[in-house]
């Protein structure tokens, strides 16, 4: 390469600059040995260049809701609770008359109970009402019978009192209680395990002991009865239920039914498979049994209870909704987030696993469509992790990301009800646990109950745009979701508006309230981690503060951190929130 450069003609003094055209000359030197000495080194690494200010990327999100109609309007009792038979067997359910238990229960009301899970299919009744001689369990040790022997007097004090039977058990009595869970516990692991499960009786005196619970706690009872009893042409066999409605007609007790739990998976429980058409029929059925009862002759029916919506799934539910899509009041299918055996913390934070739900719903509402327009459907027995969960992780603060997003996912397509498995005692998916202290999903359900109401509000954000590499799907680790607020809260006008955010980034995230919710004064109810564990805690703090009982067994005061008008919203990393935007005056909340 040839560097052109003229010169004067003559020669300039020594103490004369030197030609202008020699320092481009030497810079152009310098360059190249730069160059040459990063390519022996190896060194790849492309030159830092600015960026225009046009490209930075954007922190602040815009966000705006509509507030003249809901896009989606669900039932009042939309987050709404199950109880495992597993209780009986391992003696919890003498226990449901527990002051503690039914308070933590009411602050979740209104709600439907639902009585079922795998072993409602090996449950029978019998008209028996000494509860000793018929309870099963380790024995015949000496503590045993004295502890049954106090079960028969509490019954005997319950008996006597009237209207809600409460009852306050001392500690010594709910240690050994506790004792004899931990064993049963074995037992039920290694039926779940094996996938073979013993019979279990509800006598009389459970069943009034169940229903006690669910009307002192204002839980409507959905009990869903045995289908696998079975006539030799494979019908069902009807005869204990019959009893049993017979039993809860001659004390008025107020239920809805359900016939059934999974019944895909007959053929690995009990080695008979009933299709689709078959299972309508016993439902039809059952609607007979119903309708010459007085209380129940327009008593709900809900079922088939399908599971995951897999290609042999689809085909039994839509050989029930062939025949019998008319005779349920809901459809009922069920939904398992993760294996329980495998589940790691960061596993509930992965975005693609929130997602799974949006795919089964469209599933189930196309077979349903099909035969009955409009027909209600209900999630039932949702749970993050299968076998029974797993201890410190489904019973944690990580745990909530996906029970808040289930929450917010189902009511923004549609679905009616989703009734959380299990409020109490079942494994370690449970809302409250052993010691009668509540986890940190039962806190987020109470925030939920307390704050949101059944009208959805279309969200609309900007700023959350990101460039898609090539191969890779971007999904949202901010989901935002807004409804009317509970219009039963008197602390906030009919108009206002509730946020539920949901910031799986770790770094904080900056949200402008803008449109309608400008300038609007806010509430927040921030709800983080408490202690040492971080996201395995399962203590959780509302605003800084920790949630715990009350000493004399009520529940807290939430109390919001207001925020003053205009400011923006700031996320924290890897949290949940709700944030009620008051006076927004939103025309789709100020009537039920």
């Amino acid at each position: 390469m040839r560097v052109l450069c003229a010169f004067p003609e003559a020669m300039p003094s020594s103490n004369s600059r030197p030609p202008a055209c020699l320092a481009p000359v030497a810079l152009f030197l310098a360059l190249l040995l730069h160059l040459s000495l990063s390519s022996q080194a190896g060194d790849r690494r492309p030159l830092p260049v600015d960026r225009a200010p046009g490209l930075k990327e954007k922190t602040l999100i815009l966000l705006d809701v509509s507030t003249k109609n809901p896009v989606r309007t669900v039932n009042e009792n939309f987050l709404s609770l199950q109880l495992d038979p597993s209780i009986i067997h391992d003696g919890w359910l003498d226990f449901l008359s527990s002051k503690r238990l039914v308070t933590l229960a009411r602050g979740l009301s209104p709600a439907f109970l639902r009585f079922g899970g795998k072993r409602t299919d090996f449950l029978q009744f019998q008209n028996l009402r000494n509860p000793a001689k018929s309870r099963g369990g380790p024995g015949p040790d000496y503590y045993l019978k004295n502890y049954e022997d106090d079960i028969v007097r509490s019954d005997v004090a319950l008996d006597k009192q009237k209207g809600c039977k409460i009852a306050q058990h001392p500690d010594v009595m709910l240690e050994l209680q506790r004792e004899k869970a931990a064993q049963m516990h074995l037992v039920l692991l290694k039926e779940q395990f094996s996938n073979t499960y013993s019979n279990l009786i509800l006598t009389a005196r459970s069943l009034d002991k169940l229903y006690n619970f669910a009307d002192c706690s204002g839980l409507h009872l959905i009990f869903a009865l045995n289908a696998l009893r079975r006539n030799p042409n494979n019908s069902w066999n009807s005869s204990s239920a019959l009893s049993l409605l017979k039993y809860s007609a001659s004390k008025k007790y107020n239920i809805s039914w359900e016939l059934g739990n999974e019944p895909n998976n007959y053929r690995t429980m009990h080695g008979r498979a009933v299709n689709g058409s078959q299972l309508g029929k016993d439902y039809i059925q059952l609607k007979s049994l119903l309708q010459p009862i007085r209380i129940y002759s327009r008593a709900s029916l809900y079922g088939p209870n399908i599971g995951r919506p897999r290609k042999n799934v689809i085909t039994l539910l839509d050989g029930f909704m062939k025949v019998a899509g008319n005779t349920v009041d809901a459809v009922t299918w069920q939904h398992c987030y993760i294996d329980g055996r495998v589940v790691k913390v960061m596993d509930f934070l992965k975005t693609r696993l929130l997602d799974t739900l949006s795919d089964q719903i469209r599933k189930i509402q196309k077979v349903v469509n099909t035969y009955t327009p409009g027909k209600k459907i209900w999630l039932e027995g949702v749970v993050t992790t299968s076998a029974g969960g797993t201890n410190n992780l489904s019973d944690s603060y990580a745990a909530g990301f996906l029970w808040l997003n289930t929450l917010g996912m189902l009511a923004n397509q549609g679905i009616d009800v989703v009734i959380r498995h299990s409020f109490f005692d079942h494994g370690y998916n449970h809302l409250v646990d052993q010691n009668f202290n509540p986890l940190p999903d039962y806190w987020l359900s109470l925030l939920y109950k307390r704050l949101i109401g059944p009208k959805v509000l279309a969200v609309h954000v900007a700023g959350l745009q990101r460039k898609p590499r090539p191969g890779r799907v971007i999904r949202d680790k901010l989901r935002i979701y807004a409804h009317c607020t509970n219009h039963h809260n008197h602390n906030y006008v009919r108009g206002s508006i509730t946020l539920f955010i949901i910031n799986l980034h770790r770094s904080r995230k900056k949200i402008k309230l803008a449109g309608t919710l400008r300038d609007k004064l806010v509430h927040q109810y921030l709800l983080q981690p408490y202690g040492q564990e971080g996201l395995k805690s399962k203590s959780v703090q509302l605003n800084g503060q920790p949630l715990v009982m009350v000493d004399d067994g009520t529940l807290p005061e939430l109390k919001p951190r207001p925020l003053r008008a205009g400011r923006t919203l700031v996320i924290p990393p890897v949290t949940m929130g709700f944030y009620v935007v008051k006076n927004v005056n939103a025309l789709a909340c100020r009537y039920r």
